[in-house]
């Protein structure tokens, strides 16, 4: 026997088995019935079996054999089919999973509804979700590791930079609230009035940092940053304690409402927005549907962040 079938002989095989005689399995193909014949013939001597058992003027018989290698067929022709579903599939750039990073409060505030909206509609690939953050994400992506990031960028100059190692997506931006413990019926603090108190940022040289060192001297102002913090839920917890002011991610805020309160500062009116750009990061090349799906109802999902 061939190591591998012949796929001409095993289909001529069935329709003279769907049909019950060569002439007629002749006919659908468009054969003459010899070469019906022939085939099979053929397909015998590859099996080293008798298939079909021939008796002049009724129909032909499958052998025990022939039974055996008819059910094998349809099942090599059914996966066939898969095979060549999957595969038009994936030259339409639709595909079986995605591999998502994003950022903590991107995986807990903006990513459920917009995964909910995907499910409603009732077709895509499974997603499988990550959480990491930006500068760990990145290699992820240049590795394959990932299909697409959720990132954030605090600084312009600030990674990921456009280059040939990835496609970057600009999201929108997300506001970034400063905000103090709830000041029991006072009301909102100025500015001015913070400046006296302790402050919570990242470490020294983090990202978040030096977009809040920005942002104050451009106001002529230096705020005492004596609590660092790498997580921002930590941040907001010394921050409802009543024990820092800090700068405050919108959609951490907006998802947190259940808890005590906080209070936003009241800024000057010179202030500029402290905000954060939210980017969308893959590999270069075209992007499945699935990704620029998922990029469209990120930018609504960030439009509806309460400002």
């Amino acid at each position: 026997m061939k190591s591998q079938p012949d796929l001409k002989l095993l289909s001529t095989f069935m329709a003279v088995v769907d049909r019950g005689s060569m002439a007629e399995a002749a006919a659908a193909l468009g054969y003459v019935p010899s070469a019906v014949s022939q085939h099979i013939a053929a397909l015998e001597r590859d099996m080293g079996v008798e298939l079909l058992v021939r008796r002049p003027g009724s129909r032909l018989i499958l052998t025990a054999a022939g039974r055996s290698l008819a059910q094998a067929t349809e099942a090599l022709f059914d996966a066939t089919a898969q095979f060549r579903d999957a595969a038009n599939g994936i030259s339409s750039r639709e595909i079986a999973e995605l591999h998502v990073g994003a950022y903590p409060s991107a995986m807990s505030h903006l990513l459920p509804g917009v995964l909910s909206v995907l499910k409603s509609r009732g077709h895509g690939p499974r997603i499988r979700l990550v959480i990491v953050e930006t500068d760990k994400g990145l290699p992820k992506v240049k590795s394959g590791d990932l299909d697409l990031l959720i990132a954030y960028r605090y600084l312009p100059e600030d990674p990921p930079i456009a280059s040939g190692e990835w496609t970057i997506t600009s999201l929108g931006y997300e506001p970034l609230i400063l905000v103090t413990g709830a000041q029991d019926g006072r009301g909102p603090l100025e500015l001015a009035e913070c400046l006296e108190l302790e402050w919570t940022s990242g470490h020294a040289h983090s990202p978040d940092r030096r977009l809040l060192h920005r942002w104050a001297g451009e106001l002529g102002i230096s705020p005492d940053v004596t609590l660092e913090a790498e997580d921002l839920h930590s941040m907001l917890a010394m921050i409802r304690a009543g024990l820092a002011v800090g700068p405050i991610p919108a959609t951490l805020i907006s998802g947190e409402s259940d808890q005590p309160g906080v209070e936003r500062v009241v800024l000057p009116p010179e202030a500029a927005p402290l905000r954060r750009e939210v980017l969308a990061v893959s590999r270069p090349g075209i992007r499945p549907p699935i990704v620029n799906e998922l990029v469209t109802l990120l930018v609504e999902a960030l439009k509806s962040v309460p400002l």
